[in-house]
């Protein structure tokens, strides 16, 4: 199943996709944060053929849901209607961080943090299928 990963932020969205297979991320794209965001993913999803869409679940260390996740449950409320797909979260403590780690700060940092979250979750649920 090819899926969508989403590392949502304030400014800038990280964009992941997985092959046709659903089995590796793949860094796709950044968007920026806006009133266009939920019609600009339901179009890539189209693009791209996606079968669901995995979105970065923001929470502290006490699990609790941090501040940015109201803007969270808005836009995956719009890509539910919009998309009709299965939405799924994926914790991402640390993703951003993590993808720096790797890869430095650049522009594709936010598209590789999704990708991360978006291989957590295959990882996780490979064993589901």
């Amino acid at each position: 199943m090819k899926l969508l990963g989403i590392d949502y932020g304030a400014k800038r969205v990280g964009i992941a996709i997985t092959d046709d297979g659903g089995t590796l991320a793949f860094a796709k794209t950044v968007l920026p944060a806006g009133p266009e965001l939920a019609s600009e993913i339901a179009h890539l999803c189209v693009l791209e053929k996606v079968q669901g869409i995995v979105i970065g679940e923001s929470k502290n260390f006490a699990q609790e849901e941090n501040a940015i996740m109201g803007a969270v449950h808005e836009l995956k409320a719009r890509l539910e209607e919009m998309c009709k797909l299965p939405i799924y979260f994926e914790p991402e403590l640390m993703t951003s961080m993590e993808a720096q780690h790797i890869q430095g700060q650049n522009d594709m940092s936010d598209a590789s943090a999704a990708a991360i979250i978006l291989q957590s979750y295959i990882e996780r649920n490979k064993h589901h299928d």
